[in-house]
């Protein structure tokens, strides 16, 4: 039976691309997933294999991050037409592009007010924490006599666009990784605490406001740490919620490092400033740790997998 070309379509599919906008120490992010699918006169490329009229789905994802640069993100919408306008205007085969966009939200972190930030602090613009992802866990253990009481979070996304740089490592024959002096610093933060609360005896803590304090604080000294490490920043994450709070003596983190790496515009005449990133989701650095109150014996388990 003779068979004919139906329906089709190419292009690339989930270009991450995140543009920060830098208003002098101000800084405001447009994160954003976009796909881009292609359709015209393609059918001998099918028949015949012929790549006559085909613009490589590599060419459109550099498109993609040559656009940030060169139009900015005003919205996921306004940076879709611009897309799909160049793709048909420049391709005479294309007769149709769809760009779908998903856009993730941040939110501003706002910093603790200045008679209680540490010494030497600005006023800091460019944290972030994403919108609408975190999970609110807890475990509680009680053996007739006893109580034990871990609480915390999951999937909180969290980002410093600037004042984070990695250099001075451990350089070996495969150490292929250049040192940082200004990177992106972002993680999915999953945290759990343990409150010293274990007998009815004891004032029982406010759970609701702990676990609100506990996150501020947590947020707080993520935004105001200059980070030379991300496990120099969970340790100051940690030490904020023990220092602040009375009724938590541990907290463990599990912090992936969510790399964003600078693309490479200079192949299309454009420099890229600290603007434009791929956004990589794996492999991904993990740093894990737990911060204790002097004295205290850790109980929270290593492997958090099923806390």
């Amino acid at each position: 039976m003779p068979t004919i070309l139906g329906q089709n379509q190419y292009g690339k599919a989930e270009n991450r691309v995140v543009k920060i906008t830098r208003d002098g120490d101000t800084h405001h992010i447009k994160d954003l997933n976009v796909s881009v699918a292609l359709s015209g006169d393609m059918d001998d490329v099918h028949y015949s294999g012929s790549n006559a009229n085909v613009l490589p789905t590599d060419t459109t994802k550099n498109t993609v991050f040559a656009f940030a640069k060169e139009h900015g993100i005003e919205s996921a919408e306004q940076f879709g037409i611009h897309l799909a306008r160049h793709f048909v205007s420049s391709q005479e085969p294309i007769h149709r592009a769809r760009i779908r966009i998903e856009e993730y939200a941040w939110e501003r972190i706002a910093t603790s007010d200045g008679n209680s930030r540490f010494i030497g602090a600005d006023d800091v613009k460019h944290s972030f924490a994403r919108k609408g992802q975190e999970i609110r866990v807890t475990q509680i253990t009680y053996d007739g006599e006893s109580w034990e009481v871990i609480s915390g979070l999951k999937d909180l996304t969290v980002m410093n666009s600037t004042n984070s740089e990695f250099w001075g490592y451990v350089k070996d024959k495969y150490t292929t990784l250049k040192e940082a002096y200004d990177r992106i610093l972002a993680t999915d933060v999953s945290a759990r605490w343990r409150y010293n609360w274990t007998s009815d005896e004891q004032r029982m803590p406010n759970w609701e406001k702990s676990y609100e304090q506990a996150r501020k604080h947590m947020l707080q000294a993520f935004a105001e740490t200059y980070s030379l490490s991300l496990q120099q920043t969970l340790y100051q994450m940690g030490s904020r919620i023990i220092n602040s709070r009375s009724e938590i003596d541990e907290i463990r983190f599990s912090l992936p490092n969510n790399h964003h790496f600078l693309v490479d515009l200079e192949p299309f005449g454009l420099k890229n400033d600290h603007e434009v990133y791929f956004a990589a989701d794996r492999p991904y650095g993990l740093i894990e740790a737990t911060v204790l109150r002097d004295g205290v014996e850790p109980k929270i388990p290593v492997d958090m997998t099923n806390l």
